[in-house]
């Protein structure tokens, strides 16, 4: 059983010690007291004290002891060797008897306080790894939390095999206890329509698990169709009241992700135990995606004809205005002569009947009527009325729309749109409620109610419904049950009990006060330091920053950043010493020195990883990072296509690629010539575009960026140069809504603190949440100088005291409604922060909430605080605004990386889902992030070889030297994969010979 998990090569490196040893475990484990050394010096000979001394350390540390002492790694045996007084070589001695180790690490054990394992252990440890194993499937996981929980209870770690069987029967009785857990859902109806989703329909041409698992990819009316017959299918099988709450949420992640990746044969061949727990969080999961899918498809549908409307206005006003063109010119010719004072009044007339009355009655006939608020908006959207009757009576019908207390009107006219659907109606009710028009659309019911025109007025107020439906989605005043995606915004929050609990250690955790009086009076002094330093600058008048005559602010640019004169050459005579390297072969080696690869696991928690699996993994990775595909990566590498299929399938998905990119970022982070880039603790984010071939619900046309149409991936860049996080977005949407997703998400070591963006990823509400969750945030903002700046207290005090910064402090923030809803405000960043939900789910809908919404107006009040103090700091500040602008220089560094790596198919993204483009997305960024790990290692290897040829290389210039380039590495040609014979080529230090050592 054991063998089947691990391969004996991997049994063979659990049994003994870790190639290497960290810094912080060396000083942690390796580290001996007063009383260990005369534990140790009680023990006559060198050999047996250096011996006794590494079990002493290696059995805290590991959780047990290896056979072979002698292969600690070689720090640890140096570091003990020295507190000895002992030749480290003494330790090569030792053990030849295993008698003698096992007599020896018997009484280390009694010294430590640790025992063998019993029966109770025994017990304890399965009842554990069961606990565990309902959550997490992975048998390395369970592994590794066994021999932690053994080492907790310092219980001696018994041997790989012994444990991994363990693990093995912790696995199998998890899989019993799910089954037992869901089988009062499983009722012989239910049973057969989950049996029946793996039976080929002869109307679909396949089975139903595949119709679920394919999504729409446009905003088609026949498209919402087919997702409310796949919600009304799930429905029928009971999903809408299916509650899997009894499994924990990663167990049911886990069993819906092998559900997607299963093919129906597979699953009609699993024992029913099996397979219906997996269907059945399968279906659990596809209700909740596909609600979502709907209603983001009738947003995008109705958006898409406000868009077509707004199109066909602008071509409306545009023949509107040539047609004004003769009566423009008329009224050219007539106002001279009425202006004229010199012209008697009796000769006014004639003057003017001079200039043509055939003339003048052309342009009395044409006169165009008055155009209402909207320009016509309405009326032009009103021609896409039959469009919309396509999909929008579905909707309403398979779509339980709820909203707060600002939205009920807008409810309550939804229903009664639903009602006149169902009976066919044809007029309004005179009592639909009409207060959620917005006012430039008013006048169009108005009208209709005067002309008596119940048709025109029942368009009007149906397009009004369906308008507002869709603005109050994205404000959160609108909200489905069920739904992720479009849920109550209060059940994204921790609860209120929970709060009560966690409020003091938050604040704690982020400094702020639980008070909200305080933080005002602290935002206060905060604020005045801000404006006073803003006033030193602004009264020196002679700086890129001042006042002009009439008192306007004036920004000037800042001048070109002083760079050294050698930091060009001196990169290009690094970048020359480096080693010219195939891709994959840069791959392998990175992953010699990370072990990125071992964290793409399979989805179905399968340990055993063939000889030829780093390869295929490897292979794949470069094949969606430069858009070549599969089925050209495998010509490329002699690969099946098949196999690399599979492994794509099975282990490359966000989770895994996340992790396996984590570890590459924590090992570039430790790298020393990383600290001399940066700290880790200021990062940026931007978008970068990429052109869509085909259809795709994320893909938007953008004339600006693309041909046709485009998405958009957003990044998270360090100031090491490392990519910490990505997100696929629509190309349209607002960036400043995903800015804290990663941030918060980050995994990494990077110790963030600070993050720059550019003027798309501000808003009030993220200056104001950044604050909360004690982070600051720092933009390079457009225009700056046009921005509202506030202030706290009366105007009067900020005008005596600061006579230049004072008077442009023109608004004051509303201290009140802060106060009032600051613990609302804390109790939101906390969710986010502990976890609860992902801001950008609620950070869109803040920042498009109206001011009825107390909560996202106080975020708002807050913002504008934190912005005005930003402000004074930024331009009061020249250091502080270079350093902003050199961040977001080295996030488009890593865009232009990532654009010569994506170079295949013209850079067209070619999948059209999100979660397949989400994939390719990380792969791409995970094959960036070895390129500059690989980079900065050899910059740094090449500039101590510079060192020891006594040529040595001043931190401040190394300091401008990138290594987001790609000229060591080769993307192209034929891409063989052999990742023995690549190992084989680095020399005894692990690395590469550096090439012109001699210039």
């Amino acid at each position: 059983m054991a063998t089947r998990t691990y391969s004996d090569a991997e049994l063979e490196q659990l049994r003994g010690f870790p190639d290497s040893i960290g810094p912080d475990e060396l000083i942690r484990y390796f580290t001996l007291t007063a009383g260990d050394v005369a534990f140790v010096n009680s023990h006559r000979t060198p050999p047996n004290r250096i011996g006794v001394a590494v079990q002493l350390c290696s059995l805290p540390w590991l959780g047990f002891v290896p056979d072979r002492v002698d292969r600690v790694p070689d720090a640890g045996a140096r570091r003990l060797a020295e507190r000895l007084g002992i030749p480290v070589a003494a330790l090569a001695e030792y053990g030849g008897r295993e008698q003698t180790r096992t007599d020896h690490l018997r009484e280390v054990a009694e010294f430590l306080g640790w025992r063998s394992a019993g029966d109770l252990d025994f017990k304890e440890l399965d009842q554990f790894l069961l606990a565990r194993a309902i959550e997490h499937d992975s048998p390395g996981l369970l592994f590794r939390l066994a021999s932690e929980h053994l080492r907790s209870s310092r219980v001696i770690r018994p041997g790989p095999v012994w444990l991994t069987e363990r693990v093995a029967a912790a696995r199998q009785a998890a899989q019993i206890e799910t089954y037992t857990r869901l089988e009062h859902l499983l009722t012989p109806r239910r049973r057969s329509g989950l049996d029946g989703l793996l039976d080929v329909d002869t109307e679909l041409g396949s089975t139903r698990l595949h119709w679920l698992s394919n999504g729409a990819t446009t905003a088609s009316p026949e498209a919402i169709k087919s997702e409310i017959a796949k919600l009304r299918f799930l429905r029928d099988l009971g999903v809408d009241h299916l509650d899997v709450s009894v499994l924990p949420v990663e167990r049911r992640r886990y069993l819906a992700g092998i559900g997607r990746r299963s093919t129906a044969q597979m699953l009609s061949r699993r024992d029913p135990e099996r397979r219906y727990p997996i269907l059945l969080t399968l279906i659990a999961q596809s209700g909740v995606e596909v609600l979502d899918e709907v209603v983001q498809l009738f947003d995008q549908a109705v958006s898409g004809r406000e868009s077509h409307a707004r199109n066909k206005l602008a071509d409306r006003l545009a023949e509107r205005a040539v047609a004004a063109e003769d009566r423009l010119a008329l009224l050219d010719a007539m106002l001279p002569v009425l202006l004229d004072s010199t012209v008697p009044d009796a000769e006014v007339g004639t003057i003017l009947r001079g200039l043509g009355m055939q003339r003048m009655r052309a342009a009395h006939s044409g006169a165009p009527t008055r155009l209402p608020r909207d320009r016509g908006h309405l009326a032009v959207l009103d021609d896409s009325f039959s469009y919309l009757r396509r999909f929008v009576p579905d909707v309403l019908d398979a779509i339980d729309f709820r909203g707060t207390d600002a939205a009920a009107d807008l409810i309550t006219a939804t229903a009664q749109l639903r009602g006149l659907y169902v009976a066919g109606a044809r007029n309004v009710p005179p009592n639909a409620p009409v207060s959620f028009v917005p006012a430039r659309w008013r006048g169009y019911l108005d009208d209709a109610v005067a002309a008596q025109d119940a048709t025109a007025y029942r368009h009007y107020w149906e397009l009004c419904v369906l308008y507002g439906l869709r603005d109050g989605l994205r404000s959160g005043d609108v909200f489905v049950p069920g739904s992720r995606r479009y849920a109550d915004p209060t059940s994204y929050l921790i609860s209120g009990d929970q709060w009560q609990l966690q409020r003091q250690e938050y604040c704690r955790l982020v400094g702020k006060t639980p008070d909200g009086r305080d933080a005002i009076e602290h935002a206060r002094h905060e604020l005045r330091d801000a404006v006073a330093a803003l006033e030193e600058v602004l009264a020196a008048g002679d700086g890129a920053v001042r006042l002009d005559d009439k008192g306007e602010l004036v920004i000037g640019p800042l001048t070109a950043e002083t760079v050294p004169d050698e930091a060009d050459a001196l990169r290009d005579d690094l970048v020359a010493m480096l080693p010219r390297i195939p891709l994959a072969s840069l791959l392998i080696e990175v992953d010699r020195r990370t072990g990125f690869t071992d964290l793409l696991v399979h989805a179905g928690g399968k340990q055993a990883r063939s000889p030829e699996l780093k390869r295929n993994l490897i292979a794949c990775l470069i094949g969606f990072a430069t858009n070549m595909g599969l089925t050209a990566m495998a010509h490329a590498s002699g690969i099946s296509y098949d196999v690399l299929a599979w492994t794509s399938e099975w282990y490359l998905r966000e989770p895994t690629l996340r992790a396996g990119n984590a570890v590459i970022v924590d090992y570039h982070h430790g790298l020393p010539m990383s600290q001399r880039f940066g700290s880790g603790t200021l990062s940026s984010s931007d978008g970068q575009r990429f052109p869509m071939r085909g259809k795709s619900l994320t893909a938007r046309h953008l004339s600006r960026y693309f041909v046709d149409e485009g998405i958009s991936t957003y990044t998270h860049v360090s100031d090491q140069h490392s990519t910490y996080g990505t997100k696929i977005i629509v190309a349209t949407d607002r960036e400043a809504h995903y800015v804290l997703d990663e941030i918060l998400g980050n995994a990494t070591d990077l110790p963030i603190t600070e993050h720059a963006v550019d003027t798309g990823g501000v808003t009030l509400v993220n200056f104001a949440l950044f604050d909360l969750v004690g982070l600051t945030l720092s933009p390079r903002i457009r225009n700056l100088g046009r921005i509202v700046p506030y202030r706290l207290g009366p105007r009067r005090d900020y005008l005596a005291d600061y006579p230049h910064a004072g008077p442009l402090l023109t608004a004051i923030a509303g201290d009140e409604l802060i106060v009032a809803e600051w613990d609302n405000m804390l109790r939101l960043a906390a969710s986010f922060k502990y976890g609860h939900t992902t801001p950008s789910l609620l950070v869109g809908k803040l920042s498009a909430s109206s001011r009825q919404n107390r909560l996202a107006a106080a975020l708002k009040e807050w913002g504008a605080i934190r912005r005005t103090i930003f402000a004074c700091r930024y331009l009061s500040d020249e250091t502080y605004r270079r350093k902003i602008g050199r961040q977001l220089n080295k996030g488009e560094s890593m865009h232009a990386l990532r654009r010569d790596l994506h170079f295949a198919g013209l850079g067209k993204m070619t999948r059209h889902h999100h979660e397949q483009q989400t994939e390719q997305a990380w792969c791409l960024t995970v094959v960036t992030n070895a390129i500059i790990c690989w980079m900065t290692e050899y910059l740094g290897l090449a500039v101590d070889a510079r060192g020891a040829a006594g040529q040595p290389i001043d931190d401040a210039v190394l300091a401008h030297i990138s290594p987001a380039h790609s000229e060591p590495v080769h993307f192209f040609g034929s891409i063989p994969i052999d990742v023995d014979k690549e190992l084989a080529q680095l020399d005894a230090t692990g690395y590469r010979p550096l090439r012109n050592l001699d210039t």
